[in-house]
């Protein structure tokens, strides 16, 4: 036991000389009395390692001061279980310390009893409570931070399962929370433990990699910089170099994000310059790009557009003269404190003050996040408010088991389903958002609790690709594509430019010619005209990269202009040329006016008229998309509805998109009816991805009875998407 005290007290020698090295006015006897008084709060506990309790709040209490924190963040550290595990009170604390130390204790209490549930009301009130922990004083999540990383270095002693659980949670919450902090120190180490406990393989082969061509790759790293320290040197500028490995996470990242193996990841490794004054980072930047050559597209300037944790440097990645790629970050000593800290690394120190207004100015963002639950009392409203401002490039959102998922800004239900398996996403045919079937293209928010539905007869749909976000899930697409329907995308290529020019008023023979797509398929560096049209299939090529090139083929073998798609058109009302007919033209009268069938306008949308060879006037939608196909725009003419004449009614075609179920048709003709539309026909159908297609024909008055009719059956439940043909 004396040697354990012995230990005890050089383990306070250690935190009391750490803060001194950033705080030289450091309360060491206010510290001094609250290690003794948690000592004695804990006496008799111990942990799963059989060591003393007490060694746990010493070891969060070191770690907040790497972070360069206050007095009272570390007491807090070192009382932060007190309240929870020993018989010590809010008002015990208030009453020996301060009430600042008492309100952050009870705050890392609170943070304790969070719980990750599946109901959408208690999930967003969950949220709601760290979040306004954190705006109301964010050394609560500092201690919290620093308390999970101390478990993380100790989770040795814990169960498999109790591995994988705290694992987990901290590579999905507590590792993005310190990310978004900007504590890089913490972010990192928290990534690389957990990694650690969750594939313990992949940890230690990355790990074996590294230290295996270690003494290689620092003497090439040394070198750089003794290349490059010469000509800074030269420049008269005052700087400091360093080399520094890139985490084991960061390196299983991107062997998995990118499908690499160790051997081809190159830049394990990056030089970081830090320089006293920012003109002296584009300086800098200068002498690198000057003398080592810089790889396209890898520069990226975070102090013109710092990243939303506050993080600045400039980052370049160039080839050296010994053939290897090195990144290169260089910054000032401020950004470099902030990118190790983030927000902790702006707490000043002053006598009767532990904040300053500097430290102020930076959590302005988060004082305002206080103020909206004034505002805002319901948990989810407040919850789509701080999204806004908290995840404004990442979402995260959970499975119905409480699973955390972080996705890019506007991911997709069909993102989330391949971030939780493969399998998962190639079988998608729906989706439940907060226990509400969405469409696939809907955008998830943070704190959405995602269901994907599924049907193991179904695959992807090549317009997925148009509509996910991340890199991942687009490559499980394509890949599947590839492999699983080359014969059928093949066939479906070939269809959809048939279509494609067919749609644009051209004849088959006339311009899928054998040659034209043979030299189109080659110039888009395909080995044979079906890989193109597979590539069509599955969505990695457009039709627009190959449209245009067959009709410069058409224009110089026919030497003709012609109007793309002159469209077929049916009478307004009457096929007799009267001055009564619906649509007016000013200044003329006695004209064959007819309306265009490609898109069927009513009264009530923007027209425009357009003079054929010989058929008269064809009105169409402005928003018709061939009028973007005819060159010759003097053939437009302005025509507007003549609101005098009382319509007889016009035939439109709406197109319902939903999931199956009993009673959705029925439901559909109701509410149809109960707008008094006249039903002229109706079909369905099921598409590949399992969903239900309604086509419905409706005798419509004007454009107003369309849009009514749209909404009413957009709130029938199961209803995907209503849209006009």
């Amino acid at each position: 036991m004396e040697d354990f005290n012995r230990y005890l007290e050089e383990q306070f020698d250690v935190l009391i000389s750490n803060i001194k090295k950033y705080n030289p006015h450091t309360d060491v006897d206010l510290i001094k009395q609250a290690y003794i008084y948690a000592t004695e709060a804990h006496k008799g506990q111990f942990r799963k390692s059989g060591e003393p309790y007490i060694i746990h709040p010493i070891g969060v209490a070191q770690i907040l001061s790497t972070l360069s924190v206050d007095d009272s963040t570390i007491i807090a550290g070192l009382f932060h279980d007190v309240i929870e595990d020993t018989g010590v009170s809010y008002e015990d604390i208030e009453f020996l310390f301060n009430d600042e130390i008492a309100y952050l204790v009870e705050g890392v209490t609170k943070l304790k009893s969070i719980k990750f549930e599946t109901k959408k009301d208690n999930q967003a009130e969950n949220l709601r409570k760290m979040v306004l922990a954190m705006a109301k004083d964010i050394r609560v999540i500092i201690i919290k931070l620093a308390d999970r990383l101390h478990n993380m270095r100790t989770l040795e002693y814990m169960t498999r399962e109790k591995q994988i659980e705290k694992s987990t949670e901290t590579i999905e919450i507590y590792a993005p929370l310190a990310h978004r902090l900007g504590i890089s120190k913490i972010k990192s180490e928290l990534e690389d433990l957990s990694l650690k406990y969750l594939e313990p393989e992949m940890y230690f082969y990355i790990n074996n990699k590294i230290n295996e061509s270690k003494e290689e790759r620092e003497s090439h790293i040394q070198q750089m910089i003794d290349e490059l320290s010469k000509k800074i040197d030269e420049a008269g500028i005052k700087y400091e170099i360093s080399g520094r490995a890139k985490s084991i996470y960061s390196i299983y990242k991107k062997m998995y994000r990118k499908h690499l193996s160790f051997e081809e990841i190159k830049d394990l490794s990056a030089i970081r310059v830090i320089v006293d004054k920012e003109s002296e980072c584009y300086d800098v930047l200068g002498i690198v790009h000057r003398y080592f050559r810089p790889i396209t597209g890898t520069f990226k300037d975070y102090i013109a557009s710092p990243k939303p944790n506050k993080y600045q440097s400039l980052h370049t990645t160039v080839l050296a003269n010994d053939g290897k790629t090195y990144e290169i970050q260089i910054r000032t000593w401020e950004m470099h404190r902030t990118s190790e800290y983030g927000i902790a690394a702006h707490w000043k120190y002053k006598e009767n003050s532990t904040k300053s207004s500097a430290f102020d100015v930076k959590l302005s963002w988060l004082r305002e996040i206080m103020d909206w639950q004034k505002d805002y009392t319901d948990s989810k409203e407040f919850m789509d408010l701080f999204t806004q401002e908290f995840s404004n490039d990442e979402v995260f959102v959970y499975s119905p088991k409480g699973d955390v998922i972080d996705l890019p800004m506007g991911s997709t239900p069909i993102d989330f389903a391949y971030r939780v398996h493969s399998a998962v996403g190639n079988k998608c045919v729906g989706a439940k958002v907060n226990n509400k079937i969405v469409p696939l293209a809907y955008q998830l928010k943070t704190g959405d609790i995602v269901e994907i539905l599924t049907n193991p007869n179904s695959g992807p749909s090549a317009d997925w690709l148009s509509i996910v976000k991340s890199s991942q899930a687009k490559t499980k697409i394509k890949q599947w594509f590839k492999k699983e329907k080359r014969s059928e995308n093949i066939v479906s290529g070939r269809d959809m430019l048939e279509k494609s020019v067919a749609k644009l008023g051209y004849s088959f023979n006339e311009i899928l010619k054998v040659k034209w797509i043979e030299e189109i398929a080659e110039r888009l560096s395909f080995n044979s005209v079906d890989d193109m049209y597979a590539s069509l299939g599955y969505g990695s090529t457009k039709v627009t990269q190959i449209i245009p090139k067959l009709i410069e083929y058409h224009k110089e073998y026919y030497e003709t202009e012609k109007a793309v798609n002159t469209p077929k058109h049916v009478d307004i009302v009457n096929p007799s040329k009267t001055s009564e007919s619906r649509v007016v033209i000013d200044g003329m009268d006695d004209l064959d006016i007819k309306l265009a069938k490609c898109c069927n306008p009513v009264p009530g949308d923007q027209i425009v008229g357009y003079i054929t060879k010989g058929r008269g006037i064809s009105v169409h939608r402005r928003s018709c998309p061939n009028l973007k196909n005819v060159d010759d725009k003097e053939r437009f003419i302005p025509v507007s509805w003549n609101d005098k004449i009382a319509p007889d009614g016009y035939l439109v075609e709406l197109e319902i998109l939903a999931f199956d179920r009993v009673g959705f048709l029925a439901e559909v003709t109701k509410r149809i009816s109960e707008n008094k539309i006249n039903v002229k026909s109706m079909n369905s159908r099921i598409s590949k991805d399992g969903s239900f297609i309604i086509n419905v024909v409706l005798m419509i008055n004007n454009s107003k009875e369309i849009n009514d009719i749209i909404l009413k059956l957009k709130g029938v439940e199961g209803t995907i998407d209503v849209y006009r043909v």
